[in-house]
């Protein structure tokens, strides 16, 4: 329900082909999984981002207490996990919606879009052990609860897209990000985007 607390929220896992699922990570009732990535060179490496989230029609509830929203990894393909916590490098205070993405080629190399009071985009280059903040700026997450995504160039780590509104890209590593030409034009509501691996 998007509406409402439900025991359905979480991340689900399944061993055969989507036949039957298991939940291997449970905050509560009102924190769902939002975003899942998986470490293409060791699939048994996943993070999840994990957030409080309703959406009404009089309202829009986006963020909640940090001690159970936020970034959780597995090293054991979805198994077990740990949250990573402010002492990890994220903002402290509430969390919103997150979106996390791994550079194919660089796993290592782990960004995250958290919406806080203090929105940011952070870095891990030790793979997601610890995160620092690259990008502080008041336009970094433009509409934090519907836009969030993230995706970073499979070969080039220091280059990832922002989709939003339009895409903007970063070089820099996320310090700075310029308009994709001409995707302004296109569309004005971005959420999904696939880059060839190659």
């Amino acid at each position: 329900s998007p509406f409402g607390p439900t025991a359905d929220r979480g991340i689900f896992k399944t061993i055969d082909g989507g036949k039957t699922w298991k939940k291997t990570l449970f905050v509560d009732n009102e924190h769902g999984g939002r975003d899942i990535e998986v470490d293409w060179q060791n699939p048994s490496v996943l993070y999840a981002a994990i957030y409080k989230g309703f959406r009404k029609g009089w309202d829009i509830v986006s963020g909640g207490p940090a001690d159970k929203g936020g970034i959780y990894k597995s090293t054991d393909g979805g198994e077990t996990w740990k949250k990573r916590q402010a002492e990890d490098g994220l903002p402290k205070g509430e969390l919103g919606r997150i979106g996390v993405a791994i550079c194919r080629s660089q796993p290592n190399v782990v960004y995250a879009l958290v919406e806080a009071e203090k929105s940011a985009l952070l870095r891990s280059d030790d793979g997601g052990k610890s995160f620092k903040s690259v990008n502080t700026d008041t336009n970094i997450v433009p509409r934090p609860f519907y836009f969030a995504e993230l995706r970073v160039d499979p070969l080039w780590p220091n280059r990832i897209y922002s989709l939003e509104y339009g895409v903007s890209v970063s070089d820099d590593g996320g310090k700075s990000f310029r308009r994709l030409p001409g995707a302004d034009a296109l569309h004005g509501d971005y959420h999904a985007m696939w880059i060839d691996p190659a």
